[in-house]
């Protein structure tokens, strides 16, 4: 797709009302100027005919017409333009004049009002104006037509037209080249911004400087530098988890490597069981790793990286409690998930909060108490509320908010955990905007985990 030229558009967008503005003037122009002259020269041909009415004569009920030689030619004179004249009476017929000239249609012929009508004679286009005489010893009608060519006409009607558009023309090509001149200096600062980001390295990320520019140019130098302050976070997350995994990695697969050469040099059978089972052990806690690896990069508050979509919160909780429930009979514990039996819906990402669950569900089993129990609740309302509860040593105060840290754990726990599960739920509670808090069971030893959504719909 061929792109637009921003300097071409705002040229074009001021430049077609103006020119459209001359036009229009133009036209306007041409139909006052024409209606004037007209104007003008239409006085002089009714003042002609008046001038012929004062040497029609009525005698003996005769009318005649004296015009001299002399009076004929001052009538007709005129170097630019050629003057045709007729009397007609209505019974005695032409009077004098030229025989050709036309009359008008006999639906416009009025008693006492001139008429002008445009007509032609010798192939010329002429103006004619048509007079009935008022004299009141002349009892016959008698008219009197008056014409004459257009020269004079055309050529005033152009020099008025000129002398009005040349100002006109020469105040557009002006604008124009001012527009030209002063768009170029107004779209300095976008080149300059192209300029500023072509020469930029691929590792710098930081703000574009916005001084000295203008206020439409800044919001968009403001949307760049918000756009490159997230880029930068999100590189900074991935640097961070690739640093964070490439250190978790590097202590389990060292020791997975020296069981494999402790196991190549043993001889006896039983002692190599042994090993091949730490081997075996060693092996489960890199995949778990790996696995809680991906889990925190897929919940990385990358901005537009998660669509949450409307969900049944119910329905998602039941699948994963029946997922884990063989997991938690295997380590003799007691899986319950107590909830009503009705749909609540929430907005969120179905893959993040599963993983959600069965991180809670996972720390559960594994520093709850022996034989103890594990009870996942689920209540409605306008903020529907998920609670995962163990029976297992309660988590100090001090600590409760570092348990949150990403590879942190606190000292003397049971397991081989990596630190790595509740940061994962912490990331995805952070990009659901809801909000998660720890307590200490209700007369009873044991730890509860509290997730409210905001928003239930």
């Amino acid at each position: 797709m061929v792109s637009k030229s921003l300097k071409n558009t705002i040229i074009i967008r001021l430049l077609v009302p103006v020119f459209c503005f001359l036009l229009i003037e133009t036209a306007l122009s041409y139909w006052v100027t024409l209606h004037y002259v007209d104007k003008t020269y239409d006085r002089w041909l009714l003042n002609s005919a008046h001038s012929l009415e004062q040497e029609i004569k009525a005698t003996d009920q005769k009318i005649s017409v004296e015009l001299s030689a002399n009076a004929l030619e001052v009538f007709s004179w005129d170097d630019l333009d050629k003057t045709y004249f007729k009397i007609v009476a209505e019974k005695q017929g032409q009077l004098a004049g030229d025989s050709a000239l036309p009359e008008p249609d006999l639906k416009e012929i009025t008693e006492s009002k001139p008429i002008f009508y445009n007509s032609q004679m010798n192939h010329q286009r002429i103006r004619v104006v048509s007079v009935p005489v008022r004299n009141p010893a002349i009892t016959e009608k008698v008219t009197i037509y008056v014409a004459e060519t257009l020269n004079k006409r055309h050529d005033m009607m152009i020099d008025i037209l000129l002398a009005d558009l040349i100002p006109q023309l020469l105040f557009t090509l002006l604008i124009s080249l001012f527009l030209f001149k002063n768009i170029k200096l107004i779209l300095s600062p976008f080149h300059k911004l192209a300029n500023q980001v072509a020469r930029r390295s691929p590792h710098d990320l930081s703000p574009i400087t916005d001084t000295h520019i203008f206020t439409e140019v800044k919001t968009l130098t403001d949307t760049i530098n918000q756009l490159l302050s997230r880029l930068a976070t999100a590189i900074a997350a991935q640097q961070r988890f690739i640093a964070n995994a490439a250190h978790q990695l590097r202590t389990p697969l060292a020791g997975l490597k020296l069981q494999a050469e402790v196991a190549q040099r043993e001889n006896n059978l039983d002692t190599l069981q042994a090993s091949l089972r730490q081997i075996q052990n060693s092996a489960d806690r890199v995949s778990h790793l790996i696995t809680q690896l991906l889990a925190l990069a897929r919940s990385e508050p990358i901005e537009g990286s998660h669509q949450l979509q409307r969900l049944d919160l119910h329905s998602l909780v039941r699948d994963v409690c029946m997922e884990w429930a063989p997991k938690a009979i295997q380590q003799q514990r007691e899986l319950s998930f107590d909830a009503p039996n009705q749909p609540i819906w929430i907005k969120g990402n179905s893959v993040l909060l599963s993983e959600l669950l069965a991180n809670l569900i996972d720390n559960a089993i594994a520093y709850g108490a022996e034989r103890g129990q594990i009870i996942v609740s689920l209540s409605g309302g306008e903020q529907p509320c998920l609670q995962v509860e163990n029976d297992g040593n309660d988590i100090p105060k001090k600590e409760q908010d570092r348990i949150f840290e990403r590879f942190y754990r606190i000292q003397g726990s049971p397991g081989d955990g990596c630190g790595l599960g509740l940061a994962i739920v912490k990331e995805i509670v952070d990009l659901h905007q809801a909000q998660i808090q720890i307590s200490h069971r209700v007369n009873s030893r044991g730890t509860m985990i509290s997730i409210r959504f905001t928003e239930g719909l």
